[in-house]
């Protein structure tokens, strides 16, 4: 165990050993690779359709944001005439204007009818190749709420600030070339960043929410997605997010990651393992615990045929909370199937657990950490988080037509363990005795269940339009703590939403 702690260390805190490490596996991926390149050229040999070996997962809410944003377009790509041979800058600026409709949204301390509109605005700017190895981008987001009964948060509230904001030495063909002719590329990246890995779920930049997870530190990485296999490498900082003044690092807590993809047989099967690793540090204010969390974990997705399409992930975490022993666990698995012909319906199962406090007295602590993921695809109106749940789901997509996307679920909800908390209800999760909690375990595990649906569609070649409705109808632990913290209960919420997304750099775009 003390070996696993000092190579996880060494990533996370240590940027100099986080170098030596990139260092050594560029040495010794080198080697491999020269060994590989001395093989038969028929294992080169690929048609057009197959010279890369990344396989989309195909399971809902997991698609990556890439880097660059997907908002960004190549400049020479544009449209805009006269920049035909500017290959080396992108480009991107988009805005999204959501109102919502939220009636007792019960992760408000009070229960009433809002109607919130959330603006943000994005620009960006990357320059890559023409000056290699040396590349640079910077992305600002400006997003704040209008029209709302609550006080400002840093959900929604995040005025004039650098997401993005690094310098990066890249080699394109730092490892040579994969079988299928790929260039297998390595960089390291230092300064702001935000960016989303594995399905999301543990690392994500929260597109949903309107404010942005950053973070400020080292990135790196080996190979690229259409290789055959990929590391990833992070030592980090979290950001602060500071609603109208420029953010600042968390110096009290530390994060690392390193995740390997192998894609060899990605026709059928994707394996990721990661290790996750988080530090924090008490504050002066003791608003944060002594924590040393680690997390390992393993992703594995594919299609068995071309209609049916898997995505699994188990995560066991260690480690010390507040001078307890950290034992956690999650587990999420779908299955879906898509029918070959006319709107391509999709029908998917999915079940997800991760593993609550069993003891509220005892020296372990069985809460998952959730780390910094993206919480929507396990509820869409945003009350379900990635701890202390049980939470089945049902889901049909389907597409009417090439601009149109449909998509409906029906979800249940249960505590996984009964003394533990409900995070999101009342939206007072650090409050160890706040009534989203019941330590006699009294109140029930039934949280909820309820049907939520959403329209995706293009009104102009540059506009997206997404409109969205939910009903929560509330569970037996819901009400029962609803009377705890309100006198009063009710038996369900309504949440319904429509957005418009402008992407101004598809305004010269052909139709």
């Amino acid at each position: 165990m003390s070996t696993f702690k000092n190579v996880i260390r060494l990533i996370a805190l240590a940027p100099k050993g986080f170098i030596f490490i990139l260092i050594l596996l560029s040495t010794f991926v080198s080697k491999a690779q020269d060994s590989t390149l001395v093989q038969k050229d028929t294992t080169a040999k690929k048609t057009e359709e197959q010279k890369s070996y990344y396989v989309e997962a195909g399971s809902y809410g997991t698609k990556r944001d890439p880097t660059p944003p997907e908002y960004a377009r190549q400049f020479n790509k544009t449209g805009i005439t006269g920049v035909e041979k500017i290959s080396w800058l992108d480009v991107g600026l988009d805005n999204r204007v959501r109102f919502e409709y939220r009636q007792y949204d019960i992760r408000r301390p009070f229960l009433t009818t809002d109607y919130p509109i959330l603006f943000r605005t994005r620009a960006y700017v990357g320059i890559k190749e023409v000056l290699d190895p040396f590349r640079f981008a910077v992305e600002m987001s400006d997003a704040f709420r209008v029209h709302s009964k609550f006080p400002r948060d840093n959900r929604d509230f995040n005025r004039v600030e650098p997401i993005s904001l690094y310098a990066e030495l890249h080699f394109k063909k730092a490892l040579g070339k994969d079988p299928y002719g790929n260039n297998r590329p390595a960089f390291v990246r230092f300064g702001r960043q935000n960016f989303e890995f594995l399905d999301r779920r543990l690392i994500g930049s929260n597109q949903w929410r309107n404010t942005t997870n950053t973070f400020t530190g080292f990135r790196a990485a080996l190979g690229q997605d259409k290789n055959d296999w990929q590391i990833d490498l992070l030592a980090l900082k979290p950001l602060v997010r500071l609603m109208t003044e420029l953010d600042t690092a968390d110096h009290q807590t530390q994060f690392g990651a390193a995740i390997f993809h192998w894609r060899k047989w990605s026709r059928i099967i994707t394996i990721e393992p990661y290790l996750l690793y988080l530090r924090q540090k008490p504050n002066s204010q003791d608003t944060i615990r002594d924590r040393r969390i680690y997390n390992i974990g393993t992703r594995v997705y594919g299609w068995l045929t071309k209609e049916i399409n898997y995505d699994v992930t188990y995560n066991q975490q260690l480690g010390t909370d507040n001078n307890k022993k950290q034992r956690a666990y999650a587990i999420t698995a779908e299955i879906g199937y898509k029918f070959q012909y006319g709107w391509k319906p999709r029908f998917s199962l999915f079940y997800g657990y991760a593993s609550g406090d069993r003891n509220p007295n005892d020296d372990v602590n069985n809460r998952f950490e959730r780390f910094y993921g993206f919480a929507r695809p396990w509820s869409a109106d945003d009350y379900i988080v990635m701890e202390n749940i049980i939470a089945p789901k049902a889901r049909v997509e389907f597409e009417p037509g090439k601009k149109l996307k449909v998509d409906f679920s029906y979800s249940f909800y249960w505590l996984a363990s009964r003394t533990d908390r409900f995070n999101n209800l009342f939206n007072v999760p650090t409050n160890p005795d706040a009534p989203n909690r019941d330590k006699t375990g009294q109140s029930g595990v039934y949280l909820g269940h309820g049907p939520d649906g959403r329209i995706r569609f293009e009104v102009l070649k540059f506009i997206k339009t997404a409109i969205g409705y939910s009903h929560y109808f509330n569970g037996t632990f819901v009400k029962n703590r609803q009377e705890v913290a309100y006198n009063n209960s009710t038996l369900g919420s309504n949440f319904f939403y429509i957005e418009t997304m402008v992407n101004f750099f598809d305004i010269f775009k052909k139709w």
